[in-house]
């Protein structure tokens, strides 16, 4: 960005910011320092103390007038955040469990022109690999989602447990998800939670699929089950757009949490 670009930024309240993180971290401090909102689509700042990971249905709470930044949080995180909060308000969570089965949109524009034109190593294919492994065995991915996961359900010391799959879909990522509830509950009362939140559709019998859920801003949860009749452990399939609520979405969500709070004239 050109200096003159640089100087067009002060006209504004509001900026997005949807590139690379080195875009971030140049503009965001100076943007901050004069009173702007910055939502901003990188992890340059999710992890930062003193500044809100927000989900607007899951964590609103989490934001006060003086923050000026808001990071929009992984989109796996996202997704699985979404459906986890309904659980987490019923009967609280000691442990998660997730595989998750991601979409090529989240690799970035250039590999997803490369998938539509049947290109790629993961036509045909499943790669368990999202990022690089750190010396834990774990990947990136998998990193960011125990860590944001715990950031927005404010629940540092919960387990969480990933293993992030990259696969052969367009736009949405699926997820296999296992909890240990810190309460007994029960399928019927699962269903209920997840019945009564604003960004869920509970799907009670059948499946969803990732393709029925392409373009639309919902995250979809089908399959809840008892775990051999457990009251505290329970299963469920849960799928969402990465680049809608996963993103895109998310990041209008939050201007809407703003003004509705009053925080952004």
């Amino acid at each position: 960005m050109s200096v003159a670009n640089e100087e067009a930024l002060r006209d504004f309240d509001v900026v997005f910011f949807a590139g690379g993180e080195d875009a971030s971290e140049r503009f965001v401090p100076a943007l901050e320092a004069r009173g702007a909102v910055v939502i901003d689509n990188s992890a340059t700042f999710r992890m930062r103390e003193n500044v809100p990971l927000v989900i607007p249905e899951v964590n609103s709470a989490a934001i006060a007038r003086e923050h000026r930044v808001f990071p929009v949080a992984n989109c796996t995180a996202i997704i699985l955040c979404t459906a986890l909060a309904p659980l987490r308000d019923v009967a609280g969570l000691r442990s998660v469990r997730v595989a998750t089965y991601q979409a090529i949109s989240g690799a970035g524009r250039a590999a997803l022109d490369e998938f539509d034109r049947g290109e790629g190593h993961v036509i045909g294919n499943v790669v368990p690999q999202i990022g690089a492994f750190g010396e834990d065995g774990e990947s990136a991915e998998e990193h960011k989602v125990r860590e944001e996961t715990r950031k927005m359900l404010a629940l540092p010391d919960l387990l969480v447990s990933a293993t992030c799959v990259r696969v052969p879909v367009r736009t949405a990522h699926s997820e296999a998800v296992f909890v240990e509830t810190e309460r007994e509950t029960s399928v019927a009362a699962l269903a209920q939670a997840f019945e009564r939140a604003p960004s869920i559709v509970f799907h009670r019998e059948g499946i969803v699929t990732p393709r029925e859920v392409e373009g639309t801003d919902h995250v979809h949860v089908a399959r809840l089950r008892a775990l051999e009749g457990s009251p505290r452990s329970f299963a469920f399939w849960c799928v969402g757009d990465q680049l809608r609520k996963g993103a895109a979405t998310n990041a209008v969500q939050i201007l809407e949490l703003l003004l509705e709070k009053g925080y952004v004239a």
